[in-house]
């Protein structure tokens, strides 16, 4: 087990000096030893293919944070090939014989991302973009020897109201020599080449919920929307474009014909959409084509299991549904030879794995086993699907995990919302969550209220603006489904979440206090005014169009009167509060003014702020730190 700062020589853990732990109490060194196993996962992610060979790119920790790993052979030993602070967590070979590696990294949380390459033989990286900039790596062109890049500015000062996407074509060896292609007003990003390299297709993200798709030509610089064919449409999404091998169309997903996002044929002479997948009615979450064979594959959310289906982009039918093991895909990139294609795999028992689909033979080959030495997997508990009627009337749904039967009695509960708002619960890998449920005897209950994604763009748009509240009534209707449950005790109930579920939580706080034991938020909204004037410019105008214009005086007036912090009076229960000192998201001014404001009320007010960490502890330290600290939270809230 990694050794962590708190268990120097002493009896109690102890912080590292990165860590500012106001009000938590001595943890002791006896609870790090006894729930060690839950903080050894080290699920393996598949990041991409070597361009020749048949090896993959792993993605799982090393040390303390994620790194990438090169696997030559399925089942095989790990190369590490990068080793810093911070975590890598996206890369590619160079496409042409494998013989660099191009990742991107950012410094302490910050995702203020810079692009890197490593060479192999001395192991050395050289930084290839500008620092003072965002960047993000799109994909190689045809050719093999230029990189897409995407950039925008940063500012921390919060008055800067535009944005723009500076958008440039990069040779790796020779990054001094990078051509600027444009730059677009706004965010932009999924660029992708047309097969001749003379036009580059890109998606403009206007809001949540809306996006247009643009062609840039790469000779002129001239641009032109291809969707939506008016702009009058403004509630459509345009996601993950690409290519059909001979460039005659488009293939992606789209929710412009209904309530989800449907596999979509664009054709570039007709300028026409044909739909190819309009039986499924679920969303289609990524499609990736084959270059060489024209093979579509895509993932479908079905009810938050990811998955995998195949269609023909000549003949825009579906192939026979591939056979997988059980489990969530996610992550489907082709190799060259458009035969293999990689996968990841992960369920409630499994943390995650890398996987390959051979698209000729039908064969499924495990590449990576993710194994805790000491824990059976297999006792893990499954989630079951659980729905109750919110004060409207609506129905919401979300994922129960019960504890084994050797727990007795009604037991507590532990309700943890989502963030996004966009995003969704999915009955995924519970992690450290795990330890809760098996160890300690909590239920874990992941809601998904109003505004998640997963179920049709109107029960996404349920919570926009001055519905806000709307999604947290959802959650007063929960705390009375859980009072009608023999084996739930809604009188030990601790709310938490992360980012918007941070919001969630703070908002529970001051709207249901009686009916809470405590309440756990991680980086969280607490203002939406101050979050707004202060989150980075890229991402503002995205997020007014999901919480309301704070520069508007009648919204603005809604958006304080429903915050957190206008309301931080009424919070009566004890209150944990997480956040990293450089998230660009959430600033931490977000959590700082909400525990100041807590403490006032002269309740137990624990915060724990990260200087090396943003949105989400993601240094191992860091986050085993947060973790005992949590299970001494739950314990003091939920089980005395």
């Amino acid at each position: 087990m990694l050794a962590s700062p708190a268990l120097a020589q002493t009896d109690f853990i102890v912080p590292a000096p990165n860590l500012h732990a106001e009000g938590i109490p001595p943890i002791p060194a006896t609870l790090a030893r006894k729930i060690g196993l839950y903080t050894e996962f080290r699920p393996k992610a598949f990041v991409g293919w070597h361009p020749v060979n048949r090896e993959m790119l792993i993605a799982t920790r090393a040390g303390n944070a994620t790194q990438m790993h090169r696997l030559a052979a399925p089942m095989g030993k790990l190369e590490q090939l990068t080793d810093f602070p911070d975590p890598v967590r996206v890369a590619s070979f160079e496409p042409r014989a494998g013989a660099y590696l191009v990742f991107g990294k950012d410094i302490g949380g910050s995702e203020q991302t810079q692009v890197f390459r490593m060479d192999f033989e001395k192991r050395a990286s050289t930084q290839l973009t500008d620092p003072d900039l965002r960047h993000f790596a799109g994909e190689w062109n045809h050719a093999r020897d230029r990189l897409v890049i995407g950039s925008t500015q940063l500012d921390k000062t919060g008055k800067r109201e535009s944005v723009t996407t500076e958008v440039s074509l990069l040779d790796p060896l020779y990054p001094a020599a990078a051509k600027k292609v444009g730059s677009l007003p706004g965010l932009w990003g999924g660029f992708r080449f047309s097969p001749d390299d003379r036009q580059l297709i890109t998606v403009n993200f206007k809001s949540n919920v809306s996006t247009e798709v643009w062609a840039i030509d790469l000779a002129s610089g001239e641009r032109k929307r291809l969707m939506p064919a008016t702009p009058a449409h403004t509630d459509v999404e345009y996601e993950d474009v690409a290519y059909t091998p001979d460039g005659k169309a488009l293939i992606l997903a789209s929710n412009e014909a209904g309530e989800f996002r449907q596999l979509v044929h664009y054709d570039f002479e007709s300028g026409k959409t044909v739909a190819m997948s309009p039986d499924i009615s679920w969303d289609v979450t990524s499609v990736a084509i084959a270059r060489k064979t024209g093979v579509v594959a895509i993932i479908v959310n079905e009810a938050g299991c990811g998955v995998l289906r195949l269609f023909d982009s000549a003949t825009l039918r579906e192939l026979p549904k591939p056979s997988l093991p059980e489990g969530l895909v996610s992550g489907i990139h082709w190799h060259e030879n458009g035969v293999d294609l990689g996968f990841n795999l992960q369920g409630a028992r499994n943390p995650g794995d890398a996987y390959s689909l051979d698209v000729k033979t039908g064969a499924v080959t495990r590449w990576t086993e993710t194994k805790v030495e000491g824990l059976d997997t297999s006792k893990l508990r499954e989630p079951e699907s659980i729905s109750w009627k919110s004060f409207d009337g609506l129905t919401i749904t979300g994922f129960l995990f019960r504890p084994p039967s050797s727990f007795t009695g009604r037991r507590p509960v532990i309700v943890n919302a989502h963030g996004g708002p966009e995003s969704q619960a999915r009955p995924g890998f519970q992690g450290r969550s795990n330890y809760f449920i098996n160890d300690l005897g909590i239920a874990m209950i992941y809601p998904n209220i109003r505004g998640s994604s997963g179920f049709g763009k109107t029960f996404m748009s349920l919570d926009d603006g001055a519905k806000r509240e709307d999604s947290i009534r959802d959650i007063g209707a929960l705390f009375d489904w859980i009072a009608t449950q023999p084996d739930l005790d809604p009188s030990r109930v601790l709310i938490m979440g992360g980012s918007y579920g941070g919001y969630v939580t703070l908002a529970v706080a001051t709207m249901y206090p009686e009916r809470i034991a405590g309440a756990i938020d991680i980086v969280g909204i607490s203002n939406f005014v101050s979050f707004l004037e202060h989150t980075e410019t890229y991402r503002r105008d995205i997020r007014r169009a999901e919480y309301g214009d704070e520069r508007d005086p009648k919204m603005r007036a809604v958006l304080e009167r429903i915050s957190p912090l206008t309301n931080a009076q009424r919070i009566s229960k004890p209150l944990f509060v997480v956040q990293g000192r450089n998230d660009p998201r959430v600033p931490w001014r977000e959590s700082e003014q909400i525990v100041n404001k807590a403490k006032l009320n002269n309740v137990p007010v624990w915060y724990l702020l990260a200087d090396d960490e943003g949105h989400g502890f993601a240094k191992k330290s860091n986050a085993d730190f947060q973790f005992y600290a949590m299970i001494l939270f739950a314990g003091e809230v939920l089980l005395k």
